[in-house]
């Protein structure tokens, strides 16, 4: 007689609707809270700008009548406001100011940061800490020493600092934070490559040049960032140090343009677009290092 064998019986329907009770979709309030936040931080930046930029492009009925979106975009908004605010004369200086001081960080805090990760000597650690300690004072509480030096420096040297160049870049050569911030990546670059460079006769300078700054792509990307928004979005300074056109920068020059176009509010977003537009080319651009640099230079201390 055949063996029979019993077949398996069929799961139950009390135990299927278990599992897809448990392997169902759950919510975790915590991701959700997350979301939310970052949702609304999202809407706060984003809506004042797209405002700016809409307004910018409407007529002056629209731009005063609340609207949000022009029928017809004007264009020609941009031009006029940047021929009524004598925009490319504030906007070259802006170019050179910021160009000298981007350069100017990048050499001496890179120099700072260096001697601060890799060399050592005397009073190191203290004036580092005092380093650090001038990040909690304001901006506000440097203008009276920063002025009354560049003052003096301008008269016993042979170029005026005053109403120049020189009083708009080189007291913001050498930021704190950015030494802080290269003397953080540098101190993650492994000491087995000192060595090897030692080994082939390599020196300090030709150490950082060849080896450390090949590396550190992505928090000199970042400094640059940094010092170039400080430097173009700078204002009271360049009115404390200038009395003249010559080398007021376009954030000086968009200021007199918001007094002169009055009850023009189409030309004055214009002006502020016109305004904000390099930083929001630079960043488009080196947004990736920006990123990298941030997540990258604060994991060893």
């Amino acid at each position: 007689m055949a063996s029979q064998t019993t077949p398996l019986a069929p799961p139950t329907a009390g135990k299927a609707s278990a599992d897809d009770g448990r392997n169902g979709p759950r919510f975790d309030m915590g991701q959700i809270l997350t979301y939310a936040v970052l949702l609304t931080g999202a809407v706060v930046a984003i809506v004042p700008f797209f405002y700016t930029v809409s307004v910018s492009l409407m007529n002056l009925t629209e731009a005063t009548g609340g609207a949000w979106l022009p029928r017809a975009p004007q264009w020609g908004n941009y031009e006029q406001a940047w021929r009524d605010a004598s925009f490319s004369l504030y906007f070259m200086n802006s170019v050179k100011i910021t160009l000298i001081t981007v350069i100017g960080e990048l050499v001496f805090c890179t120099l700072a940061a260096y001697a601060f990760a890799r060399m050592e000597f005397p009073g190191k650690a203290f004036l580092f800490a005092l380093l650090l300690s001038t990040l909690m004072l304001p901006e506000a509480v440097t203008w009276v020493p920063n002025f009354i030096t560049v003052s003096w420096l301008g008269r016993i040297g042979p170029i005026p600092w005053i109403n120049n160049w020189p009083a708009l870049t080189i007291p913001f050569m050498a930021g704190a934070f950015g030494i802080f911030l290269l003397r953080q990546f540098f101190q993650q670059i492994p000491n087995e490559l000192w060595d090897s460079a030692q080994i082939d006769g390599a020196g300090h300078l030709r150490y950082l040049v060849r080896v450390m700054l090949p590396l550190s792509k992505a928090p000199v990307m970042t400094l640059a960032l940094f010092a170039f928004i400080g430097s173009w979005n700078s204002l009271a300074w360049p009115i404390l140090v200038t009395s003249t056109p010559d080398w007021r920068p376009i954030s000086y020059g968009l200021l007199a343009f918001l007094d002169e176009a009055g009850a023009q509010f189409h030309l004055q977003m214009a002006g502020s677009i016109i305004t904000i537009a390099p930083i929001l080319i630079i960043y488009f651009f080196t947004q990736k290092q920006f990123i990298e640099g941030i997540a990258t230079s604060g994991l060893k201390g």
